[in-house]
């Protein structure tokens, strides 16, 4: 991508007023969300390809601009963009720093491409008559351009150029006048009167590398311990991560750290009629020890939170925070600012609920409350105390019942603190709802991934996913399971589907994560038939995950995670391309890099309880015979041609459901 501009600016143009005389218009200008209202998204380096349709009356060549300024510059930087004809155009840009950057696209007619134009028809024709008229027009033209140009030594060259037009026989004057590059030189300096500039300067949010990729692992801290029965702490937790680290895992996600309260706790399975000693829901934040800034005391405090912080960054993990904006009955906030809740006629606390669910144990917060100045201030100050302590990632719980407002506003003041802190949106709602919270500064957001199985349904979703206009905003972080959900493909399909589930989250997206210790154990109980919640669910008792069981999918995890640490390619989102497969239980998809054999190709069982084969139509544009190595077992396979045939066995424990194949090096 362009660093240094092919065009210099010598006036803004937006300066000058509007008149009738600027003919260009310029539409449909791709990618732009919401016509600019909001940021398209992208990370330091990466490609963004922009198209504009581009037109004007009559027939005059037009010279189409793109410029662009880096997050925190003044300069523009300026290249000129591609004809693809039909009134189309395109440039391709990438930003190099993090923050805020902005594009436009300008637009004129070329007078000397247009004066060239005529020249040459007029020479070829054998119209000489007209020629020194011609030549004569063409040198106004030109030296205008060069009183424009704010540079001397662009300013001398075209002069130079107007010289040999004035100078020699005709023949001589013709050919120096047609000569294409002091022409494109000329053309970059026109009357600021005439150009046409879009209207806003379309935004780019330019965000560190962990807004777009990264595995991510879910453990609570309070069953980290080696005891059974016996409450964890952030110590015990500390010692997990070597393990998690070994693994090839980026982020390491905590839910609720903080105190948890005592009113309506609740107890295992989400019983109310919890005793003394169960230690509640992490999600019913606050008690007399403190609330959304506090420890909770049975895991540490401040300073054991600190040794956990370092251990990480030795490790090169980072850790994300559970962002819950709720409080339990006995928060401090409920007894000194009563007025940011909602109060019933009776005089008590409206408590959270989703009939026939009742959640007791939680207050929301009324975000719209007439002291909202207040809370959303003491919210913000929330989020900057853990920034302090060196959290650069936030997985935020159920942004979408908060209003829109709120979110636009806290992430932007979080940014303008630390413009390196992700958010990631736990929004299972309407696709709608689920995309605008991207428009409003959300990095990433969980998805539908989990209830995709089907093969129709899972091409169909991520091809909505990774290709725009949803991918310049929204960036999906896939989950095969969650505290909350164990989805009925899990309970049943055993083993097998585990592995499936992994493979697909693992190499289909950029980002993923697992709710670790249940998934490396192939837990699959559900509380009841037909429902998503686990049994025994860590939610509400403190549960114990040692020693590991002998078919722990950790060397599965592990081999995943280092293949996706090893070609690049996988952490892209864009590049994701389905290849046909005949049966509809298996998938393949492939990433990689545009006329290079730098590929990927998964190709996945989707059925965990019945053998499937079949023939995959993929084309590496290899010639004759080559040979694909399989990068889960290192076995290797002679293809041929661009159909190859595929066949799984679930019911062999000493395979796998799915191949990640690359090109062998034999063949590089």
């Amino acid at each position: 991508m362009p660093r240094k501009s092919d065009v210099r600016l010598p006036h803004a143009w937006k300066e000058i007023e509007p008149t009738g005389r600027r003919r260009v218009r310029i539409e449909q200008v791709m990618p732009a969300v919401d016509g600019g209202r909001y940021p398209v998204k992208r990370i330091p380096g990466e490609s963004l390809e922009i198209e504009v349709h581009a037109f004007a009356d009559g027939h005059e060549p037009l010279f189409v601009l793109l410029e662009f300024r880096e997050p925190g510059e003044q300069e523009w930087v300026a290249i000129r963009m591609e004809d693809l004809g039909n009134d189309r155009w395109r440039g391709g840009i990438s930003f190099l720093k993090t923050g805020m950057g902005y594009y436009r696209i300008s637009g004129w007619i070329d007078p000397v491409a247009h004066w060239q134009d005529g020249l040459r028809k007029k020479y070829e024709a054998g119209m000489t008559e007209d020629l020194e008229v011609e030549l004569q027009e063409g040198d106004a033209i030109i030296r205008s351009c060069a009183g424009r140009a704010g540079d001397e030594e662009d300013s001398r060259l075209i002069m130079d150029w107007s010289d040999q037009i004035r100078e020699g026989d005709l023949p001589s004057r013709i050919r120096h006048a047609l000569d294409p590059h002091p022409a494109s030189l000329a053309s970059r300096f026109p009357d600021p009167r005439f150009v046409s500039v879009t209207p806003v300067d379309l935004p780019v949010l330019v965000e560190r590398e962990r807004a777009l990729r990264g595995a991510w692992y879910e453990f609570f801290p309070r069953s980290s311990g080696t005891v059974e029965g016996r409450h964890g702490t952030l110590e015990d937790a500390r010692l997990r991560l070597p393990g998690i680290a070994e693994m090839g895992f980026d982020v390491v996600y905590l839910p609720p750290i903080h105190p948890i309260g005592h009113a309506f706790r609740k107890g295992p399975n989400n019983r109310p009629d919890a005793g003394p000693d169960v230690p509640g829901s992490p999600w019913a934040i606050g008690s007399r020890e403190g609330g959304h800034t506090a420890i909770e005391p049975r895991l540490g405090t401040t300073e054991t939170f600190d040794r956990f912080m370092e251990e990480a960054r030795r490790l090169d993990l980072e850790v994300a925070l559970d962002l819950a904006f709720q409080c339990s009955p006995d928060h401090p906030y409920v007894q000194s600012h009563p007025e940011w809740f909602r109060q019933r006629p009776d005089g008590s606390i409206h408590y959270a609920e989703n009939p026939p669910k009742k959640y007791q144990d939680i207050y929301p917060f009324d975000f719209l409350s007439e002291n909202w100045k207040e809370l959303w201030e003491e919210l913000r100050s929330v989020v900057l105390f853990w920034v302090s302590r060196g959290v650069r990632i936030f997985r935020v719980d159920n942004p979408h019942t908060k209003p829109f407002p709120f979110w636009e506003w806290l992430i932007a003041e979080v940014r303008h603190a630390d413009p390196d802190v992700v958010f990631l949106a736990e929004a299972f709602t309407r696709p709608k709802v689920m995309y605008h919270l991207a428009h409003l500064g959300f990095s990433q957001s969980y998805t539908y991934f989990t209830w995709k199985n089907t093969k129709e349904e899972l091409e169909e979703y991520l091809t909505e996913l990774t290709t725009a206009p949803v991918r310049d905003s929204f960036r999906p972080n896939l989950w095969p399971n969650t505290p909350d959900i164990l989805h009925d493909y899990l309970q049943k399909g055993g083993r097998p589907a585990f592995l499936t589930r992994l493979a697909l989250a693992a190499t289909m997206s950029a980002s993923y994560g697992v709710y670790g210790p249940p998934y490396e154990w192939g837990e699959n109980r559900p509380i009841r038939e037909g429902s998503e919640e686990y049994l025994n669910s860590e939610k509400y008792e403190v549960r114990h995950w040692h020693p590991e069981p002998p078919d722990t999918l950790r060397p599965v995890m592990t081999r995943l995670n280092r293949i996706r640490k090893e070609f690049p390619v996988l952490g892209w989102n864009h590049n994701l391309i389905f290849h046909p497969v005949e049966n509809d239980q298996i998938l393949a998809f492939s990433k990689g890099q545009e006329g290079q054999d730098n590929w990927i190709l998964t190709v996945v069982n989707l059925d965990p309880g019945h053998f499937q084969m079949g023939w995959l139509t993929f084309d590496p544009k290899e010639e004759g015979a080559f040979e694909v190595e399989d990068l889960m077992t290192n076995a290797r396979y002679s293809w041929s041609g661009n159909r190859h045939f595929v066949q799984f066995d679930p019911r062999d424990p000493n395979t796998l459901p799915f191949h990640v194949f690359r090109l062998s090096r034999s063949n590089r």
